[in-house]
């Protein structure tokens, strides 16, 4: 039985996404975002908050027209007066504060509608069908029999598994609809350590699971580009109380078994 529709070349705000607003909605959640070479410092902020909020004023009115009452915005740590940490905080990067606008524009529009926003913070999450990034790194190395080198090993991160990240997701969407607030937000949290202790973590699961050496070299870093401390507030198991974190660590080795190569 199906559970969804997808529409495809339905970009936000644009005439199709219109259309649908037609359709007597509970909730409409945001997750999209341009993300176009987000690490980067010439990240267009201005071109990336166009499209996030494009037609803004319409979308919201049309859905409070029709009857919607909530509003879900995934939010990121990595933007401005995000999560707790090293002060001030600031944005990381060009990219982390075209989504803190993104949030202040979402906020304003919201309430003069009287329609409920909730922000749903992402820290660093990682898991099966992950983008490839720190942790697809650490796999990538390890099959490939290199041992990979941890530049930033002391930066404090919040690291979260995906499985309970979505769970707390659609309990907190629940939660939104049901509730009488005007504005929420909910900052789950995992793993908070700084980056070396959580390679460790990270080698100490997949050594057992990947049937290869996980080991990492631990770099003198020199370097501090981005904020020392920024992590999110609630852990994720006085929120999500039924996930299982061995399956969760199961899951992830059987993926990269799948789709790095190694041997089981």
């Amino acid at each position: 039985m199906p559970i969804c529709e997808p529409v495809f070349e339905c970009r936000f705000g644009s005439q199709i996404f219109m259309e649908l607003l037609n359709d007597n909605w509970d909730i409409l959640c945001h997750h999209a975002a341009d993300v176009s070479d987000y690490k980067s410092q010439n990240f267009n902020v201005i071109n990336a908050l166009t499209d996030n909020t494009n037609q803004i004023k319409l979308v919201v009115e049309k859905l409070a027209s029709n009857g919607c009452k909530s509003v879900l915005l995934t939010s990121s740590i990595f933007q401005q007066n995000e999560g707790i940490g090293s002060f001030p905080l600031r944005a990381f990067s060009p990219y982390g504060l075209s989504k803190g606008l993104t949030s202040d524009i979402f906020e304003f529009y919201c309430q003069i509608n009287e329609i409920k926003l909730g922000k749903f913070v992402i820290p660093n999450p990682f898991g099966p069908f992950e983008e490839p990034r720190f942790t697809t790194f650490l796999a990538q190395s390890w099959v490939n029999g290199e041992i990979p080198k941890v530049n930033t090993p002391l930066y404090i991160r919040d690291n979260i598994h995906i499985t309970p990240l979505a769970e707390a997701y659609l309990l907190f969407a629940v939660e939104l609809f049901k509730e009488n607030i005007l504005l929420a937000k909910l900052n789950p949290s995992c793993y908070i350590e700084d980056q070396g202790s959580f390679t460790s973590r990270f080698s100490d699961e997949m050594v057992q699971r990947l049937n290869v050496p996980c080991e990492y070299e631990l770099k003198n870093q020199t370097e501090f580009d981005e904020p020392l401390i920024r992590v999110n507030s609630l852990p994720i198991s006085s929120y999500v109380g039924n996930w299982d974190e061995k399956i969760c660590w199961d899951e992830l080795a059987e993926y990269y078994l799948s789709n790095l190569g190694g041997s089981k």
